[in-house]
């Protein structure tokens, strides 16, 4: 397995953005995209902001012209930055669909004028950890919207770099005509073995008595009441993952909104109906969540 965070990256965000990968044998990939914004640490402090406000986050936002460099989510799930196109989920596509917002603008290449440093040696050694080759499948990106370049069976077959202008079912040129040599260039494949990953923390735990407990004192309570909180919450963001539960709602309270997403959890990803699909959590079900978003389900 590839890196999952990049240990000289700043944090942004909770963390959380997205959820397994639809298609993890196919080919690992990255898209490149720009913010169409200025650069420096007050542009990138408040893109940074900006993306989380619109839910729109990449996994990395990395600023070429002083190689500041920041990680939204792990590099193994989803992100949020491109468009389906139709019933396919691009956000979730192959092994990995690692995106990357770089501040700048598609109609000046930050290639022409950037000044990569070890930050964007760290991000490159991270994309290879993943076994994305050094190649443009789609070609250098367009210079100009009206040069795009989307093929649909490149995108579902071919590993390696894309341009948000490549990716079907998105309307976007970025990243501009970006020198794709010098992009490699800038960080060499070197023989140095990558530094050994962080110990694997303790798998979280959720005790199915707590969150019944929960249940039965939240919901009747006032707005943000909390039983077991640290436990719920745990819950919700698997939740949220899943694209059932709203962010605002993640709040470590099992009110009726979480409610609601745990039983279109059982209905629409376990296939569960009737009176199996609806009230009280057990311990099938929770422990069918947690599988999916690496926590323990107990007693």
């Amino acid at each position: 397995m590839g890196e999952i965070w990049i240990k000289e990256a700043e944090r942004l965000g909770d963390g959380s953005i997205g959820g397994a990968m639809d298609t993890p044998s196919a080919p690992p990939r990255v898209v490149w995209h720009t913010t169409e914004s200025g650069t420096g640490n007050s542009s990138f402090d408040a893109v940074g902001k900006y993306l989380i406000s619109i839910s729109a986050e990449p996994h990395i936002l990395y600023d070429p012209t002083t190689d500041r460099l920041a990680q939204y989510g792990p590099l193994n799930q989803s992100a949020r930055a491109l468009k389906n196109d139709g019933s396919t989920r691009t956000n979730r596509s192959g092994k990995v669909c690692i995106q990357i917002e770089v501040l700048g603008r598609a109609a000046s290449p930050f290639t022409s004028s950037w000044k990569p440093g070890p930050n964007f040696k760290a991000l490159m050694r991270a994309i290879r950890s993943w076994g994305v080759p050094d190649v443009f499948p789609m070609g250098t990106p367009a210079a100009k919207a009206s040069a795009t370049v989307r093929s649909r069976t490149t995108w579902a077959t071919e590993g390696g770099h894309y341009g948000h202008c490549n990716v079907p079912g998105n309307d976007h040129w970025d990243p501009g005509a970006i020198d794709t040599k010098a992009l490699f260039a800038a960080a060499p494949r070197t023989s140095t073995p990558a530094p050994k990953p962080a110990p694997k923390p303790p798998t979280p735990t959720v005790s199915l008595a707590h969150i019944l407990e929960a249940r039965t004192k939240d919901i009747p309570a006032p707005t943000g009441h909390t039983t077991h909180k640290a436990e719920v919450l745990l819950v919700e963001r698997a939740l949220r993952a899943e694209g059932l539960l709203a962010a605002k709602w993640c709040d470590g309270s099992w009110g009726i909104y979480t409610q609601t997403a745990y039983d279109r959890f059982r209905q629409q990803v376990m296939g569960l109906s009737g009176s199996d699909a609806t009230g009280a959590p057990g311990k099938t079900s929770l422990a069918a969540l947690g599988k999916r978003h690496g926590f323990a389900v107990t007693a």
